[in-house]
């Protein structure tokens, strides 16, 4: 009889894995379970998409979905009620929860979206950082921090600077480029370019007309610029190019991870910088290959591993597709290192960090640095509207970055009033909207974009199969470490699209409705 059971019991066992649930998410009707698909020997449906995955890409384990800290999301949810707040952090940060994200990314010193400029050390030549400290993020973001880590007290995080200190840059301010909501003078603007003037329009000499940045350049327009971004690569580093400062500011990355550590708050990996290639009106440091290269290989790489070894380098993040330049820095940065320091391992770096146009580069630097794990180190964000078509655009993202070699994915602000404004004029979306005139919110169509992908997609899942766009169609296949199989599509036409994706030697037929994004999951009947 004992015998009989267990093969029943692996009859039914099969048949549940030749079973899959979907779920659906349109603009009228967000997350619907729209019942089952089961496996078929045969394809019921044009087009037929087959694994397109390259000996690069296969077997490659995704590690971790996350999300930004930044004090306007601490502003946003702070307008919500108590129960409100713990609602939202817990669909986004808890096991059990919408998104599921266990990682986080920190800024030292301000980002665009603080409320304003504040670094860690304002004591200009303080090379012994005497006077940095985190007081600021103590009473701001890490109150936001400490929201997250009730519901996901495993998460961990890593570190990225938008600005230096000012008096570490040589134009001494937190700005690479003026703007109506700084204060920096226009006068300071030909620095970017300096080492290569621009003749005058008028033939009168240098002048500066073509030397200060394109005020279009920095338009957000779903990442596509329709060119080479930026135009122009800055000529010179805004990061003062002496020993000392070089040092310190090494220095105060340790110093930061440190005083995080104190605060229970772990980071295990940095970058040295966000942006370097967008010359901002907001906080932003411009730096050239070489200085690039000579900061991470002579500075941070070897202070990191003298003082946090356990604490892992990436490059990044880099936002150009400028993809020889990229490879410049890269390059130089696997080369074997020499510095007496550099005693545990060789290359220096254990990654890339790429957003924005730096998804250009995503295949060719799988082809050629298969060994550097990829992460999408900030979605793009968007324009403030926070609509069905920022929605559509964050799911192709999500597929492109993960399809093309990323093995980690962070969202940027997760929460935000009204349409998301911030102190320096720009206007961005978030996953969550928070009406500040009555004080409500909403989920955003972004918001289930993630969730189609990261509620199922759990760290340790391998990808399968990548179907990258086409006719409006794209879909991508994963494993689980459970071995169920995680089929994720998005249909971005007018119609209805049947199609039949190959699994194996069997076909999953399926049904999407317009403009939706779906996921079809193997084996789990318990309502999700």
């Amino acid at each position: 009889m004992r015998k009989v059971l267990c093969i029943l019991s692996l009859v039914a066992t099969h048949a549940m894995a030749q079973t899959f649930t979907q779920y659906t998410t349109t603009e009228q009707a967000p997350w619907q379970t729209k019942g089952k698909a089961s496996l078929s020997t045969k394809a019921k449906a044009q087009p037929i998409l087959h694994s397109s995955l390259s000996t690069l890409n296969s077997e490659r384990q995704f590690r971790a979905w996350g999300t930004c800290f930044n004090e306007l999301d601490l502003d946003a949810i702070r307008l919500l009620t108590k129960e409100e707040q713990e609602k939202i952090m817990h669909d986004i940060f808890a096991p059990d929860g919408d998104l599921r994200f266990t990682r986080g990314r920190l800024t030292m010193n301000a980002n665009d979206y603080s409320r304003a400029w504040y670094s860690c050390d304002t004591v200009a030549g303080d090379f012994q950082l005497k006077y940095f400290n985190i007081e600021h993020d103590k009473e701001n973001v890490i109150q936001l921090i400490k929201m997250a880590q009730k519901w996901q007290p495993k998460m961990t995080f890593w570190v990225s600077p938008w600005s230096p200190p000012s008096w570490m840059k040589i134009n001494q301010d937190y700005c690479v480029a003026s703007s109506p909501f700084n204060t920096q003078p226009k006068e300071k603007d030909y620095l970017l370019f300096s080492l290569t003037p621009s003749p005058s329009p008028k033939g009168e000499g240098s002048g500066n007309q073509e030397s200060v940045v394109d005020p279009d350049e920095m338009k957000f327009a779903n990442g596509q610029r329709g060119r080479l971004f930026p135009k122009k690569l800055a000529t010179q580093n805004y990061f003062i190019q002496d020993p000392r400062y070089l040092q310190a500011y090494a220095n105060m990355f340790c110093k930061f991870i440190d005083l995080y550590a104190e605060e229970n708050i772990p980071i295990d990996m940095v970058m040295y910088q966000n942006e370097a290639y967008s010359y901002t009106p907001y906080p932003g440091c411009a730096w050239t290959a070489e200085g690039t290269i000579k900061f991470n290989k002579e500075y941070l790489a070897p202070t990191l591993k003298e003082k946090h070894p356990e604490v892992k380098l990436y490059v990044g993040t880099f936002n150009t597709n400028r993809q020889d330049y990229v490879e410049k820095i890269v390059s130089a940065l696997t080369a074997p290192a020499h510095s007496p320091l550099s005693t545990l391992h060789s290359p220096l770096i254990s990654g890339l960090g790429f957003q924005w146009e730096g998804r250009e580069n995503l295949d060719f630097m799988r082809e050629h640095h298969p060994d550097l794990h990829m992460i999408s180190s900030e979605s793009e964000c968007g324009n403030g509207q926070m609509d069905w078509r920022a929605g559509e655009h964050t799911f192709y993202l999500l597929h492109e970055y993960i399809g093309r070699g990323c093995d980690e994915y962070y969202n940027w602000n997760f929460i935000l009033c009204d349409q998301g404004r911030s102190a320096w004029g720009w206007k961005q979306n978030a996953l969550v909207q928070v009406r500040s005139a009555n004080r409500t919110y909403r989920y955003t169509p972004e918001y289930y974009a993630y969730k189609h992908f990261s509620h199922f997609v759990e760290p340790g899942s391998t990808l399968i199969a990548f179907y990258p766009i086409k006719d409006g169609i794209q879909s991508i296949v994963f494993k689980r470490p459970d071995g169920k199989r995680v089929v994720i599509c998005g249909n971005t036409n007018n119609e209805a699209k049947s199609l039949s994706i190959q699994l194996g030697k069997k076909y999953l037929n399926v049904s999407l409705a317009p403009h939706s994004f779906n996921t079809f999951v193997e084996g789990l009947s318990k309502k999700r």
